[in-house]
């Protein structure tokens, strides 16, 4: 596989971005990959509004992944409370297997380690998406109890079809040296 180019988005991909997030996790589309929330969510992944001030604030970078100029795959870092936060992770669902989720996260993971001199990345995952955690948990990330309430009732974030959502922190050390 050729290895995708890299750049940060500006509010023109925004569109593009809602659609490739939309894409790979809602919906009948969804299925084609792995990483489909359709049966734990319905309405949108991501808004708009919350997508341009992503863009928009200091030490944040909506990455975008592309090939030829065709957007691959997406993903927000950025820093919180001290350490890089990795966040809206999507790719294609007819490329998901196929490594550009990986170049994605090694990326991300070189911006908030280099640029930011940052020891550690976190992210939220739905706690009951194991198949997803299982991935992050090969590329070094640990479960660490931490949960965080689904923010149930704000439709920004989707329609939860179900009500034992929530969120588990899982983390990785970006040096060696650093316990998660």
């Amino acid at each position: 596989m050729d290895m995708p180019s890299f750049r940060p988005a500006t509010t023109a991909d925004i569109p593009a971005i809602v659609e490739l997030v939309t894409s790979a996790y809602r919906g009948e589309a969804s299925r084609k990959g792995w990483t489909t929330e359709a049966d734990l969510l319905d309405g949108q992944r991501i808004e708009p509004g919350v997508l341009a001030a992503d863009i928009a604030r200091p030490r944040s970078v909506v990455l975008l992944a592309e090939r030829d100029g065709a957007l691959l795959a997406c993903a927000h870092v950025a820093e919180e409370d001290g350490a890089g936060y990795f966040g809206m992770f999507a790719v294609r669902p007819d490329l998901q297997g196929g490594g550009v989720g990986k170049a994605v996260l090694a990326e991300a993971e070189r911006i908030a380690r280099e640029e930011w001199d940052l020891a550690t990345m976190r992210m939220t995952v739905i706690d009951v998406r194991d198949s997803l955690i299982a991935f992050y948990e090969r590329r070094g990330y640990v479960r660490t109890g931490i949960h965080k309430p689904f923010p149930y009732g704000d439709e920004r974030f989707g329609v939860p079809l179900r009500d034992d959502l929530r969120f588990e922190v899982l983390e990785k050390p970006l040096r060696a040296g650093v316990a998660a």
